[in-house]
C-alpha cells in the first residue's frame, strides 16, 4: 500500500484530462446468403444502440478508456425470438499529437484517439411463447477484442461531437450470429474535464 498510493496519485495528478460520453450507434455485419439451413444464423446488425462512455487520457497522450453499448429495442432472431445484445470494452487510448495534420482553424480543436483492447458481449434471449406472466431470460455471453478510432471535435467550450468507429472481434459468437466479425458506426457528444 505505501509503494502503490503515491504511484497512483502521481499518476491522477499528471492526468491532462477526463471525457464523459454519450452517444448512438448501429452494428454492421455480414450475413449468410449460401447456407440451406431452415434457420441460419443471423447477421448481428442494425438496431439503435446508446452506449456511454469514458475515458482519461494523460500528457503523455497515453489514457484509458471504458464503453457500454446495448440495443435499445429488442430484436428478433430468425422471426421467433426476441433478442437484446449488450456489448462493453475496455481499452488502453491513444491520442497522437496530429499538428498540421488538421487546417490550422481546426487544429485546436480537433482530436483522433485510436482504442484497443477488450471485453465482452452479452446477448439477453427472451421466451419467445409462454402461458406464464413469467420472463424467461437465456444469455449468450461470449469474450472480445476491440479496437476503434474516433474523431472529436471541440464544438464549444468543452462540448464535442465525436464519430467513432468500432471494430469487434467476438470470439464463438458464429454460435448466434453468422459473423465473429462485427463493425459498430456511431457519434456521441461529451463533456471534457481537464485537471490540469
Amino acid at each position: 500500500m505505501a509503494v502503490c498510493a503515491p504511484v497512483l496519485v502521481a499518476t491522477f495528478a499528471h492526468a491532462q484530462q477526463f471525457d464523459f460520453a454519450v452517444g448512438g450507434s448501429s452494428p454492421f455485419s455480414t450475413k449468410n446468403i449460401t447456407d440451406s439451413l431452415a434457420y441460419p444464423a443471423p447477421a448481428e446488425r442494425g438496431g439503435v444502440y446508446p452506449g456511454i462512455s469514458l475515458d482519461r487520457v494523460f500528457e503523455n497522450h497515453f489514457g484509458y478508456n471504458a464503453e457500454i453499448a446495448y440495443r435499445y429495442d429488442k430484436g428478433v432472431y430468425n422471426n421467433y425470438q426476441q433478442f437484446r445484445p449488450v456489448m462493453y470494452d475496455f481499452n488502453v487510448l491513444f491520442e497522437p499529437r496530429m499538428k498540421g495534420f488538421f487546417p490550422a482553424r481546426f487544429e485546436k480543436r480537433m482530436a483522433v484517439d485510436f482504442l484497443a483492447g477488450a471485453g465482452g458481449q452479452s446477448v439477453i434471449f427472451y421466451s419467445p411463447v409462454g402461458t406464464c406472466a413469467c420472463s424467461t431470460h437465456l444469455n449468450s455471453n461470449h469474450f472480445l477484442l476491440h479496437a476503434g478510432v474516433e474523431l472529436r471535435y471541440r464544438l464549444w467550450r468543452n462540448f464535442f461531437v465525436r464519430p467513432e468507429a468500432h471494430l469487434y472481434r467476438i470470439l464463438n459468437n458464429t454460435s448466434d450470429f453468422h459473423s465473429d466479425n462485427v463493425l459498430r458506426l456511431g457519434a456521441s457528444v461529451g463533456y471534457t474535464f481537464h485537471t490540469d
